[in-house]
């Protein structure tokens, strides 16, 4: 993050998707967005997945609002995407409550839950099976 200590202005989220976590700090200002030290474009390079990361912002019309301090780490791209879009929509809510009503209807507060499944032994993958002979 930008700032090492944390305001008395700020709103924390924090946002998980797959095997990503992304600690989001909103704070009033002009809506600058920083994501790991890095800007919103360079780092999320893909158009998609800054529509995905900061839709939250756009429903709920606080796009320049607020300042975003974003620290993501773990999985892919576009995993982090959602988490920061989950961590957002937390942020967001702890700034104004009576926003609970429009981000929980378009499902930003609900956590994703699906994770890659586990190999299991015995078995070349996690459904997979070895080929099964008669004779």
């Amino acid at each position: 993050m930008a700032t090492a200590s944390v305001q008395s202005n700020a709103f924390l989220g924090t946002g998980r998707r797959k095997t990503s976590v992304a600690r989001v700090r909103l704070v009033p200002g002009s809506g600058k967005i920083v994501i790991n030290d890095r800007t919103a474009d360079e780092y999320l390079s893909v158009p998609n997945q800054r529509t995905i990361a900061f839709q939250p912002l756009a429903e709920t019309q606080n796009v320049d609002k607020y300042d975003i301090f974003v620290s993501v780490l773990g999985g892919g791209v576009s995993g982090q995407a959602g988490a920061i879009s989950h961590g957002i929509a937390r942020a967001l809510l702890k700034a104004s409550p009576d926003l609970k009503g429009i981000l929980r209807k378009k499902g930003f507060l609900t956590r994703d839950s699906r994770m890659k499944e586990r190999k299991k032994y015995g078995q070349p993958g996690a459904r997979k099976r070895f080929q099964f002979s008669k004779r």
